[in-house]
């Protein structure tokens, strides 16, 4: 085999050992993602874009940037499943609201993911209107790390844990569409784990059913993990299909600090490299990805997570 002059993920069409990287083919766009800013009231270790109270590299979008492409769904008729708002913490940008008003005027499910640590109590009553307004299609999914405090709180710091459950046994009280995203932080079978939130919702008085809809443990990842690259070989061998990748059906919506425009990225997770940027609308981006990230192959096509559950 000839040797490639390339290191792993270097090239975007041939691996380090000089084999056809893997790709996955645009399908049909399910999921529209909006990162309302890489700003974060917390900074965890295993954050996978390392959001924190001083990145601020992802700039606050604003209702005219998301409504841009709200309206370009809508002009084509674009039938999305769902609409997903990270970050950061997206209650920290001061125009959430209505961003979050704007997205449910598509009438299907919106899903927040927020770490609910101290950032929920000054949206209580807006947040409570949108969910009269829009009942179900309105969904929280909260990050707690671990369901004991001491592993919670190892990754998000000291005090954060009481907070966030406070903020958990809120939005239950109030009836809001809730669910929890854990992390694999050591070899714990998913059974152990589900007993484990399970007792500790329990214990806080939340009635939630644990099950793959109400909790979903993402895989721990590094950028300079050496994990493999992904060939085209792979989808046989690992018996995975290209059309289950996210990249396949998702899209993010991104706005760089100092840049007048946002921009369509390929992934949730890869915010900062720019053979991932796709252009600046929806329609410039739907076109095939290949694989030359790591997050590629230990999330997606060897972790077999995505972002994208709307329970």
């Amino acid at each position: 085999m000839e040797v490639s002059k390339y290191a792993k993920w270097e090239n975007r069409y041939t691996t380090a050992k000089n084999e056809e990287r893997g790709s996955v083919p645009f399908t049909s766009l399910k999921t529209l993602w909006f990162n309302s800013g890489t700003l974060c009231n917390l900074a965890c270790d295993n954050c996978y874009i390392e959001s924190s109270p001083k990145n601020d590299r992802l700039a606050y979008l604003t209702l005219a940037d998301v409504k841009k492409y709200i309206d370009e769904v809508k002009e084509n008729s674009w039938q999305l499943e769902s609409i997903g708002i990270t970050g950061g913490e997206p209650f920290l940008n001061p125009h959430i609201i209505e961003i979050l008003e704007e997205c449910l005027s598509l009438g299907v499910p919106v899903l927040v993911l927020t770490n609910a640590h101290k950032v929920l109590k000054r949206w209580e009553k807006k947040l409570l209107a949108l969910k009269e307004q829009y009942t179900d299609l309105l969904r929280l999914r909260v990050s707690l790390d671990h369901y004991t405090k001491e592993i919670h709180e190892g990754e998000r710091g000291e005090g954060t844990f009481a907070p966030t459950m406070k903020s958990l046994e809120w939005l239950y009280q109030n009836e809001f569409h809730i669910s929890i995203a854990g992390r694999s932080l050591f070899k714990e079978s998913q059974e152990v784990a589900k007993q484990g939130y399970g007792n500790l919702l329990k214990k806080h008085k939340i009635d939630i059913e644990i099950s793959s809809d109400t909790l979903v443990i993402f895989p721990e990842m590094k950028a300079t993990e050496d994990v493999p690259e992904i060939t085209v070989d792979c989808w046989n061998i690992l018996n995975v299909s290209p059309a289950d990748q996210m990249c396949s059906t998702q899209r993010m919506i991104v706005k760089r600090k100092g840049e007048a425009s946002p921009k369509v990225l390929a992934c949730t997770l890869i915010a900062y490299n720019k053979e991932f940027e796709l252009g600046e609308t929806l329609l410039e981006s739907f076109k095939d990805i290949h694989l030359n990230h790591p997050f590629c192959a230990k999330f997606c096509v060897l972790g077999g997570a995505s972002c994208s559950s709307t329970n």
